[in-house]
This record gives structure tokens, C-alpha cells and sequence, in this order.
């Protein structure tokens, strides 16, 4: 098992998306209006750090999220808030301030900052705007996210079923009548960032790609308008493997997440692997305070968390399933079951103090990393022995992540 810690982070900055030595023409065929201004152009950016280690089995947390954020935004604050990257970081005297380069730069500057605790920071999630994103990982790897909007109906069926049995796998979903979402496709691309223009893939040329893409689904039928969808099961698994067929052989594509609602996403990751999640939530109070510390030392560790009236979250849970999707039907594993299973569990802890109302956690302080590997146990069980990761937001700013093997894919 994996677990991990995330903390997130906002910084405004400026910069301009040019090479040095090109011609003014040049950058602009390449960067487009990201190259016009000679002043640069503004992001809000958001980073998100993540962090391995191991669990102290006494606090029940692997880092005090405390720490993370007492180091990491004295070197926001100091070296990227607020500043024109090209000519204020020395990172970018020399190359360009692209996504990519941005999210390595900030991976590589808070690094040596846990030098002195066992949990390390081992990836850096970027985003710079709704439609872009960037991952460094550690382990030196580079991914590169653009996202895609677009409305459109369909039915949810398979073809090589017959109406009752789609009826009974998709329930009102397969109406003939069809229903709509507005879904958000996120391509990840992954390779070598050049050394000269800073990015994985020429940005220009996916979204040229990408707006073709568009022009073939957005507001349109997919079970009736859309040609090349016709006789495949209509499934947003199936969905997502078209997209990464489509889009496999124009640019390097490494995997393609579909999310139909906020709540629910299938991936596609080649090789015949799919992700799919659902996202569940529950609103309850707990403390953190350990026995066999004295009070003390409770408020020293667990600072305003160890107020002795307690205090609460709205938690998300996002609980993901991992395997091969049945060709015949389209589905990986049944939406409504992933849903009933979540939210059974979750139900058992909704509004509640989960040191004082529940026996889940008498001997376990309620840490996130406590209450995550609580819920998979639950979990794993219901879902038959198929949960592959589970995550959970105590705030915005802060998520826990535990999954099989020691993948830190975003």
C-alpha cells in the first residue's frame, strides 16, 4: 500500500512564453498570444506537493501538514508570488516559463527543504490556468494536462445488448430518450521537455487537435451523431478509450480522464487499463489528540486541532476502481454498486463526531491517514477485493491518498 499527502498552494505570477534568439515572428507561430505582450501576461496559479513517508503509528500522521506549509510558502512567497518569472527567478534566465518548467522548478526548489524528516516530497502539480496543468515527479518523469470542455447527449447502452439488459446495467441512463452532461476530457502527454521551447508537445498544435475534437462532439448527439461512435457500447469507459485512440496518433498521449458530472470520471490509460471513480462526501466533527500523549504535547503536535469541543470538515471521498472493461458491455464495474458501496459507508459516519459516535477509532486518532486507511478497509470488502485508490479532502488544501503499488500518478 501508498500512501501519500498533499498540500496545496496559490501563488500570482507573471511571464511571457518566448526564446530568447527567435525572432519575434517565430515566437509568435509558436506561442501564439502567449508571446505578444513584451511585458508578459498574468496566471493565478495553483501547486499542489506531494508527500511519502512513513506513518508514526503514535500521532497517526506521516507530516504535520503544519510543516509543509510553513516551508513551502516561504519559498512561494520569496521567489515566485508576485514576480515577472522571465526576469525575477533565476530558473528562467534562460529558459522558458512554461508549465512544465515552472512545475520542475518548484519541485527542485522545495526538495532540500525535508531534508531533515523522513516524509519526502516526491511530485509537484501545476496549474496555471482551468485548461492547463503540468506534474513533475520525482523521479525525474514529466507530464503535461490540457483540458477540454464540451456539452453533448447520448444513451447509455451497448449495442450487443438488448434493452432489458441494458435497461438492468444502466438503469435511466438507458432511456431511450437519452440524456445530457457537460463533460471535461483532460489528455495527459508525456515525453522529454525540449530544451529550447519548454514543453512536451508544441501547445499550439494540440489545441489544433483538441478544437477538432470538439468540433466533432460538442452539442451534438453521440449515439446518433456522431459516426464513429455508433457501434461501440456508449459507456464513458468506452468513451474515453475512442478519445485515446483519436488522439493517440497526433501527439503523445499517455492516458485520458472523462469526468460526465463532478462526481464521476473513467480513464483510459492504454494497454486495455481503465481507472474509473466516483465521489462521495460527509460532513463530521473529530479531534485530534492521542492518548499516550500528555496535554502538552497534544497541543504541541495537533496545535488548534486538539481543541477538546472538536471542530469539522466536509469531507470528499473519491473512491477509484482499476481494471480491464468487458468489450461486450462497455463497463468496468457497475456504476450503481461503486455508488451504493461509498456511500453505505459513508453514511455510517455522516454527521458525526468520529471519536465520540463511532467505534472506528477508539484506538486510532482521527488523522486523515487514520481515516483513509479506516474507509479502505470498509471498502475493500463491499467492492469485492477491486478498490485500487481512495482519497480524501479534510479541506480543499489538503488530501491523503492511499492506493496499491507505488504509483504517484495524479
Amino acid at each position: 500500500m501508498h500512501l501519500s499527502i498533499s498540500k496545496r498552494f496559490e501563488f500570482s505570477s507573471s511571464h511571457r512564453s518566448f526564446v530568447r534568439g527567435w525572432t519575434e515572428a517565430q515566437n509568435q507561430a509558436f506561442f501564439g498570444r502567449e508571446a505578444l505582450s513584451p511585458n508578459g501576461h498574468g496566471h493565478n496559479y495553483v501547486a499542489s506537493f506531494a508527500f511519502n513517508g512513513p506513518v508514526d503509528p503514535k500521532t497517526g500522521m506521516m507530516i504535520n501538514v503544519v510543516i509543509i506549509k510553513e516551508k513551502i510558502k516561504e519559498v512561494i512567497d520569496n521567489r515566485y508570488d508576485h514576480r515577472y518569472l522571465n526576469d525575477d527567478v533565476p530558473a528562467f534566465q534562460d529558459i522558458v516559463p512554461t508549465a512544465e518548467n515552472v512545475t520542475v522548478s518548484l519541485l527542485r526548489d522545495v526538495v532540500p527543504l525535508f531534508n531533515d524528516v523522513t516524509a519526502q516530497p516526491s511530485v509537484c502539480h501545476l496549474a496555471e490556468s482551468p485548461a492547463s496543468e503540468a506534474t513533475a515527479y520525482a523521479g525525474g518523469e514529466v507530464e503535461r494536462h490540457l483540458w477540454m470542455n464540451f456539452s453533448a447527449a447520448r444513451r447509455t447502452c451497448s449495442p450487443h445488448l438488448t434493452d432489458a439488459q441494458n435497461e438492468e446495467l444502466f438503469g435511466r441512463a438507458a432511456s431511450t430518450s437519452g440524456h445530457g452532461h457537460h463533460y471535461r476530457l483532460r489528455v495527459t502527454l508525456q515525453g522529454q521537455v525540449d530544451g529550447v521551447h519548454g514543453m512536451i508537445f508544441p501547445e499550439r498544435e494540440a489545441r489544433e487537435i483538441l478544437s477538432e475534437l470538439h468540433h466533432q462532439l460538442d452539442h451534438r448527439n453521440l449515439s446518433t451523431d456522431v459516426p464513429q461512435l455508433r457501434d461501440m457500447p456508449m459507456t464513458t469507459e468506452m468513451l474515453s478509450l475512442y478519445f485515446f485512440d483519436y488522439l493517440k496518433t497526433r501527439m503523445p498521449v499517455s492516458r485520458v480522464k472523462l469526468y460526465e458530472n463532478d462526481e464521476f470520471f473513467a480513464e483510459y490509460l492504454g494497454s486495455n487499463r481503465w481507472f474509473m471513480a466516483y465521489t462521495g462526501e460527509f460532513h463530521a466533527a473529530h479531534r485530534l489528540h492521542c492518548r499516550e500523549l500528555t496535554e502538552a504535547e497534544n497541543l504541541s503536535v495537533y496545535g488548534k486541532c486538539n481543541n477538546p469541543r472538536g471542530h469539522g470538515h466536509l469531507y470528499r471521498v473519491e473512491c477509484s476502481i482499476e481494471g480491464s472493461a468487458d468489450r461486450e458491455s462497455g463497463v468496468l464495474y457497475k456504476l450503481d454498486d461503486l455508488i451504493r458501496s461509498i456511500n453505505t459507508q459513508l453514511d455510517d459516519w455522516n454527521y458525526k463526531h468520529l471519536d465520540l459516535d463511532t467505534s472506528d477509532f477508539t484506538d486510532k486518532t482521527t488523522t486523515g491517514e487514520n481515516i483513509l486507511m479506516v474507509l479502505w478497509s470498509k471498502l475493500e470488502v463491499s467492492l469485492g477485493n477491486r478498490l485500487s485508490r481512495l482519497r480524501l479532502w479534510e479541506t480543499p488544501n489538503n488530501r491523503f491518498s492511499l492506493r496499491r503499488g507505488i504509483d504517484d500518478r495524479t
